[in-house]
């Protein structure tokens, strides 16, 4: 073997127990009580600590251009961020280029991304100029490993797509085994408002939030959710963040319809409280959905513990705050929309763990199994097996830590989270067999991660819940 993991204390998404595991040619070979090796083989301890799969980020949006600005991390500083963070494997968001093709942003994508990623990388298609064209693509997407489509019903003028468009993807990734993706907000009414506080100068970053309300994100997700019932197919909502949207989601899952829907951490621990900072401070929390008010994190924590929410994301969309959200000092609709947290994700879901709000193995399955399963990763990915990829994270369930700008690894210059006190966090990490982070040092390269050609939507498991409501 080329690296044995000893004396840990295995955890995946339904099973605890004590094993070493064995990894050869990149995958694991052996999971045992104990497992032997010679004097050429790698060996790490991992007593008193969990040894679990590494983390699976379905939301990102790496070196992506935007209206306002680009966002700052590129493939290799937002994927060594994460691989700090415990994450082994992103699916980041492709953009559409205006008056070109998917299939030519895709290689566009991949051309940026090949050379840099630390970690494996798969990709999602946003589908924002919808042509004759770019709809008869649709159907070639699943071949080049794309089997995903995102749609944004927000963002008027920019990449809005209207319910016609919505409903026509939606047929074509029933057609071809995929799975629609969308940001659900109603861009006719966060455009009247935004345009009804600006009128009355009321430009400062709180109006950013007071402009999309909790029913503006829960009427475009009932919306979609209908369209996707309409047609049949199965539907992903993204970065939920209050109960409106939630009661929307379940109440879809009730009458049949096959939905997906995530979270992301920075719902489970900021509130629009942030926006009675001084002076600018709020606009380093300009992210869509907005936070929400203070009873809001309680409701999507009960949420993900009982699995109403099945995956919680990063939407990693990192914007300088100075030379970036401060573009828009003045006016809050000209503030970046995105917020950095790739590398804190899975210390911060990891709280409701040390808090005793999660077991470790729903931990597991919210940041890796569950994620892997939905987007066609599994089981190379998202869980501990023989045969799988050896992605594994080595997790201190008991050390402290201040999560500070300071100490993170993306390129951008805060943090949302500055001075948060985080009990629980990785130590090492494993990318198909290699050490990539050792006592907070990275070690990886790169292009050192893949590019992943996924499965389609056959090959997904539905939520158990969603099985029972079904039969």
């Amino acid at each position: 073997m080329d690296l044995i993991i000893k004396n840990g204390t295995v955890v995946t998404a339904c099973d605890t127990f004590a094993a070493d595991i064995g990894v050869l040619n990149g995958r694991i070979s052996a999971i045992a009580d104990a497992i032997n090796a010679d004097s050429k083989t790698k060996m790490i301890d991992a007593s008193g600590h969990l040894v679990m799969p590494g983390g699976v980020d379905v939301h990102t949006h790496l070196d992506t251009p935007g209206l306002l600005a680009d966002t700052e991390d590129d493939f290799l500083s937002g994927t060594i961020a994460a691989a700090h963070g415990g994450t082994t494997t992103i699916i980041n968001f492709c953009p559409q280029i205006k008056g070109r093709g998917l299939l030519d942003s895709l290689a566009e994508h991949r051309s940026r991304a090949d050379p840099k990623a630390v970690i494996d990388f798969a990709l999602h298609a946003i589908v924002s100029d919808p042509s004759e064209r770019t709809l008869a693509e649709l159907s070639a997407l699943p071949g080049e490993g794309v089997t995903s489509f995102k749609l944004f019903m927000a963002y008027k003028g920019d990449t809005m797509v209207d319910d016609g468009t919505l409903i026509r993807v939606l047929h074509e990734a029933r057609a071809n085994g995929a799975l629609v993706m969308v940001h659900a907000e109603n861009g006719e009414a966060v455009e009247y408002l935004r345009d009804s506080f600006a009128g009355q100068g009321k430009l400062s970053p709180r109006y950013h939030a007071l402009s999309r309300p909790p029913r503006v994100e829960a009427e475009a997700t009932a919306r979609a959710v209908a369209l996707a019932e309409l047609v049949g197919a199965s539907i992903y909502i993204v970065h939920v963040s209050c109960s409106e949207a939630l009661e929307e989601v379940v109440r879809g899952r009730q009458r049949g319809v096959a939905v997906h829907a995530e979270t992301c951490a920075h719902y489970l621990h900021i509130t629009d409280a942030v926006f009675e900072a001084p002076g600018f401070e709020g606009g380093k929390y300009v992210f869509t959905p907005p936070p929400r008010a203070r009873h809001q994190p309680k409701i999507i924590w009960d949420a993900i513990a009982r699995g109403d929410l099945e995956v919680v994301s990063s939407d990693h969309a990192p914007y300088n705050f100075h030379g970036g959200k401060d573009i828009g000092r003045d006016d809050f609709r000209q503030i970046p929309n995105g917020a950095p947290g790739i590398e804190e994700r899975m210390m911060l879901v990891w709280q409701g763990v040390a808090n005793g709000d999660l077991s470790p193995n729903r931990f597991v399955d919210l940041v890796a199994t569950t994620p892997a399963r939905i987007f066609g990763l599994y089981p190379a990915k998202g869980t501990i097996a023989v045969g799988g990829d050896a992605d594994l994270v080595i997790w201190n369930p008991d050390v402290r830590r201040r999560l500070t700008q300071a100490d993170l690894h993306s390129a951008v210059d805060y943090t949302m989270f500055e001075g948060m006190e985080v009990l629980g966090a990785p130590e090492t990490v494993i990318s198909r067999g290699d050490i990539i982070i050792r006592g907070g040092v990275f070690t990886g390269a790169a292009g050192r991660g893949r590019y992943i050609h996924r499965g389609t939507a056959s090959s997904w498991s539905r939520p158990a819940k969603l099985e029972a409501q079904r039969s």
